[in-house]
Parts: structure tokens; C-alpha cells; sequence
């Protein structure tokens, strides 16, 4: 394939924009190689600025759970920019939002609209710390909430790939209400709460992380995790950004049937448009201004194009219960496939999946934390990525992402990507 044109657009906004991109990941720092420039995309397809076509395993880094271009988010856009962009003034749709997200989700009463998983993350352990009025946090290692200063502490994804899991610019005070546990370790958790006894306000964890690629929780640990911040006063925070409505109907709450105290959203929240939100019973959002103490605001939250495209989103999967048994059977085929190719080509390697979730890691060991995650092959990923470009299949530009699965891959793509997979394997 030719990438000319996005290599002069690449060498254009390197000129303009830090890196050339607006987000570190995007940048190929990782594979190596120049970024592809997108031109539009539908369904399962993304078309480059060179006239390529490309099976997208990314789907905007998750929100994509319909497919590009979905009509009826389309549609509703489209109507509601009719009638003006932003008001700064409630409107019904918030409402009618707010309303379906908390019919769908167990263990919230009310939620308040946001515009990035980021500014979620962020205001939910304001919220966390203001209401139990104690300083610190606990978050995992590999766990990427969001760019803010208290989760840069080896945060995953974008800040390992660009090599500054701990970014200059946040300050010592600030880390130091940071601790690190390793995830899918109870015992690591508990030893924490233990030598910081009454201080520490919230647990933030991705249920499911998604950041070191797709790792499960192993069993009885998120479990487990409640069960230490019902003994010991602390909250625990779901940072459900990438699984919120795209695991199942109430995300990993239903999935796995556990409590969290407070859940943050994003991506398929906001139907591809920036859209964040968290969630919690009355008597902790209460607690926000104007009822309660904690500041939170924004100009754009609650923005109507973003409001229409996150609610025709949610109508659409609300009124579709079966779709997330289909994604997980895709998924699951999809796995199978590529499990049995690079078996077949003698390449070692884990593939983690849960719902329409899925990374290969390349590296026989099972990998349910940051440090096994880190073990995987980089070398043989870079080949895996750019092979696969190659072959017209775009997945994540770094080892440390998961794919997402659309419902809009049709098998007849699946079997296509298996086969490329084949191709490209046998060159390792």
C-alpha cells in the first residue's frame, strides 16, 4: 500500500501541532513509521487520504460499537446542529440521557455529563476525596484513567508507549497522594490500605483494563477489592471509560455482578463525539455543586450535539439486548482463528479476550498485569502491526492497547483477518 499522501500531511502538522498528532499514541512511536491519515470511514472500514481501505480494529479507540458512521447517530446530529451547536443552558436531551444511562446501569441514581473520560476520572476522585474527606488514592499499575496529574503514575497505554509513565509536570505533592498497587494482586491492595490506615478516600480501577492491552480481572479479585473498601471506608471507583455499555447493558457492574461506589463512562457513551460522565448513588452525588461542596463545571458539558449522538447510541443498544452476545461470539471467533495460525507458525504468544474485547500478546505466558503485560515480544509486535497494515487490517499501534470488536465486522472480515494474520506470521 501507499502512504504518500499521509506522509505529506504527517511532515505538515509536525510543523503545527507537538508531534504531529493530539494524542501520543497516534504518533507510531511504538511500531514505527509514519501515521495513517484518515479521510472518512463506515461501517467496519476506514478510507486513508491514499485511497486505502482498512478492516479497523481500533473503532476510535472504542466508542465504535455500532460501526462507523452508524445512521441513526448520524441522523440525530445532523437534526440537532439544525437548531443551533451550544447553548450553555440545560435542554431535554440531558434529561432523556441521563435518564436511559441510569435505567441501564445497576447502583447509580444520578450522572452528570462531562466532556472526556479524563475530566470523569478526574471529577469522580474530587468527588471520592470531598466526600470521605480523606486525601489519597489507590490506582494499579498499567490502569490508564486519563491524563490527569494524579494518574500519571506508570499509567499505561500512550504514556508507556511514548516512554514518560511518570510525565514531568506533575508535582511530588501530587504523586504522593498516588499509591500504585499491581493489579489482579489482593494481597498488594490490602498491605497498602494497611500502612496508610484512614487515609486513603477511593480504589480507581479499569474493571477490565484495557491499557497494557486487554487483561481481565482474575477471579475473586474485584471482589475482593470491594470487600476491602467496605471494611475500611473507601470508595471504590469503576473507571468503566472502554467497558461502560459495551460489556454488557450495565457494563462490568452487571457483568460480574459487583457494586462500585462511583462509575466513570466515556467513548460508547458519547456515540463518537467527546462525551464523558460518572455516576453514583444520591447521597455521593449530592455532594456535588449546586447541591453539595464539590466544584465541578463546564462550558461545553452536556453539549447537544454530543447529548443526540450519545442517546440515539444508547436507544440503539438498549432496544438491541442480543448485540453483546454477538460480539462476543465474533470475538471469540476471531481469537480461535488467529490462536490456531500462529500456532500453526510456531510463534509464541497469549491472546487475552473478554466480550468484544480482545490483544494478542507475544509471549507464551499468561498476562494479567503491567509486568507480564511488559514481558511481550516489541519487536515481533512492530512486524505483527506493520504486516498487518499491509494486508489492509488496522489494529492499535502499540502493544499496550486492546482491540475493540464492532458489530458492524461481518465474519466473511474476520475470516480475512485470520488469514492475513497467517500471511504475516510466517514471515516472523
Amino acid at each position: 500500500m501507499l502512504y504518500q499522501r499521509s506522509s505529506q500531511l504527517f511532515a505538515e502538522a509536525e510543523k503545527v501541532i507537538p508531534g504531529g498528532v493530539n494524542s501520543p499514541v497516534r504518533a507510531f512511536k511504538a511500531v514505527g513509521g509514519t501515521p495513517i491519515f484518515v479521510k472518512s470511514a463506515k461501517g467496519a472500514y476506514l478510507f486513508d487520504e491514499d485511497g486505502n481501505k482498512l478492516i479497523d480494529y481500533i473503532n476510535s479507540w472504542g466508542p465504535m460499537i455500532l460501526g462507523h458512521a452508524f445512521q441513526p447517530v448520524v441522523d440525530a446530529v445532523i437534526e440537532k446542529a439544525k437548531l443551533g451547536t451550544s447553548f450553555g443552558m440545560p435542554t431535554e436531551l440531558e434529561t432523556q440521557i441521563a435518564a436511559l444511562a441510569v435505567s441501564m446501569v445497576p447502583n447509580i441514581d444520578k450522572i452528570r455529563f462531562v466532556n472526556s473520560g479524563t475530566e470523569a476520572c478526574m471529577s469522580a476522585v474530587r468527588l471520592a476525596r470531598g466526600f470521605t474527606k480523606k486525601d489519597k488514592i489507590i490506582k494499579f499499575a498499567g490502569c490508564y484513567h486519563g491524563h490527569s496529574d494524579s494518574f500519571l503514575i506508570q499509567a499505561g497505554s500512550g504514556a508507556v508507549t511514548f516512554g514518560s509513565p511518570n510525565s514531568p509536570g506533575v508535582t511530588a505533592g501530587t504523586a504522593k497522594d498516588t499509591l500504585l498497587a499491581k493489579y489482579n494482586d489482593l494481597e498488594n491492595v490490602s498491605t497498602l490500605i494497611e500502612a496508610n490506615k484512614n487515609e486513603i478516600a477511593a480504589i480507581i480501577v479499569e474493571p477490565v483494563a484495557g491499557n497494557m492491552g486487554c487483561i481481565p480481572p482474575n477471579k475473586g479479585f474485584l471482589e475482593g477489592v470491594r470487600q476491602l473498601c467496605t471494611d475500611n471506608g473507601i470508595l471504590l471507583i469503576f473507571d468503566e471509560v472502554m467497558t461502560g455499555f459495551r460489556l454488557a447493558r450495565g457494563g462490568v457492574q452487571e457483568l460480574f455482578n459487583i457494586k462500585a461506589d462511583i462509575v466513570c463512562f466515556g467513548k460508547v457513551i458519547g456515540g463518537g463525539l467527546p462525551v464523558g460522565a460518572f455516576a453514583a448513588r444520591n447521597e455521593i452525588m449530592n455532594y456535588l455543586a449546586p447541591l453539595g461542596p464539590v466544584y465541578q463545571a463546564g462550558t461545553l458539558s452536556g453539549n447537544p450535539l454530543a447529548m443526540a449522538a450519545g442517546l440515539a447510541m444508547l436507544q440503539a443498544l438498549d432496544n438491541d439486548r442480543a448485540i453483546f452476545k454477538r460480539l462476543e461470539e465474533k470475538t471469540a471467533y476471531l481469537a480461535a482463528g488467529i490462536g490456531k495460525v500462529l500456532k500453526a507458525n510456531k510463534v509464541e504468544f497469549t491472546i487475552n479476550t473478554i466480550g468484544s474485547m480482545i490483544s494478542v500478546h507475544f509471549d507464551a505466558a499468561p498476562v494479567f498485569d503491567f509486568q507480564s503485560a511488559a514481558k511481550g515480544d516489541n519487536e515481533t509486535f512492530k512486524k505483527f502491526f506493520h504486516g498487518l497494515l499491509k494486508e489492509g487490517i488496522y489494529i492499535a499501534p502499540s502493544a499496550y492497547e486492546t482491540w475493540f470488536i464492532t458489530d458492524a465486522l461481518s465474519y466473511e472480515d474476520l475470516d480475512f483477518t485470520i488469514q492475513a494474520v497467517d500471511k504475516v506470521s510466517k514471515t516472523f
